[in-house]
Order: C-alpha cells, then structure tokens, then sequence
C-alpha cells in the first residue's frame, strides 16, 4: 500500500501499517486517546496557576479550566474560568475556548469571553496541547497583543496600571462569586 502523507492521515502503528478499515471509527478514538493523555500530562504537571479537566466523564470534549493571573502581573491573584470545546477532528483544529469569568483584558471580548490568540486561530499546529494553549493564555494576560485588540478600551488603557486595574476590577467576579 502506497504511504499516505495527508497530515490527516491515521496514525501508523509500531509496525508500520495504517488501518484504512473503519478509518471512519478511528478518528474519534484517535482524538479521545489524545485528550485522555494531554489529560494525564496535565494532572502530572508542575506549571502553576493552571488546570483543566473534563465536566464530565462522559463528555471528554467539553473541558472546564482555571488560569490565574501570573505573579508580577496586573492579573496576579485573580483567577478566570474558561470553557474548552474540543472539535472532532482536534488536534487538526484548534479547540474552542473562552472565558466564562469577565475578563477584561485587550484580547478577550468582555461579554462573550471570545480570545483573540494567533495560537488558537491562524497559527494553530497540531504539535500544541491543553497545557501549551493554558501556558500561553497565562502569558497572554501579562502581555496582551494591542496591536489586535477585541477590547479597543483595555488596549488604550494597558499604558495607565492603576486606571487599568480600576477598570479590570469592575469587571473581574471571583469564581465561586454568583453575582
């Protein structure tokens, strides 16, 4: 059988061959086996300020996080919920995140938590993982791209740090906090 080289292609396993048969049947195992062990990584972790698990055991692709505002940063001490929407064909396609904690921040649409991040649109690669895209969300809150903005307001405020945090904390609801 002549090689493959689609990048969606499935896996070849240690002996070489790829199972065409039931292709249709892999992808989803595939993607369950990914998220299973970027599950695992992440649990196994030692990055800080970070986590992300499934909401259900059922549904392995719908996934609920945490990112806290890294220290040195205007976000130190505040920490943001996030939803993880994986697609069927991850890791192909980037999965779908947004922030259900109000963040304010030049990258992230204040009402609906949309992020406006390279790695999670045009840049994406399939080398990328949960851990990878929470990292870098992380980093993102230090050092917004306001070049891009989704929220033109905090990026013409991000030069004044005590207006920026006024407005940050005028938004900003504790996790937990139901008001």
């Amino acid at each position: 059988m002549d090689q493959i080289t689609s990048p969606l292609a499935p896996p070849r396993s240690a002996s070489g061959k790829s199972s065409l048969s039931g292709a249709a049947n892999e992808g989803p195992q595939n993607v369950t086996k990914r998220l299973s062990n970027e599950l695992m990584a992440l649990m196994m972790s030692s990055s800080p300020g970070i986590s992300a698990f499934p909401k259900s055991d059922a549904n392995l692709f719908e996934w609920a996080g945490t990112i806290e505002g890294a220290p040195g940063t205007i976000y130190s001490g505040l920490t943001f919920k996030i939803s993880i929407l994986f697609p069927p064909n991850y890791p192909y396609v980037a999965p779908t995140i947004k922030f259900d904690t109000p963040c304010y921040h030049p990258n992230v649409d204040i009402t609906g938590g949309a992020i406006c991040l390279d790695i999670l649109q045009d840049k994406w690669s399939a080398v990328y993982s949960v851990q990878t895209i929470l990292l870098s969300l992380q980093s993102l809150l230090g050092e917004p791209n306001n070049a891009s903005p989704l929220n033109p307001d905090a990026a013409q405020l991000w030069d004044d740090p005590e207006q920026y945090k006024v407005q940050l904390m005028k938004f900003y609801r504790p996790i937990g906090d139901s008001s």
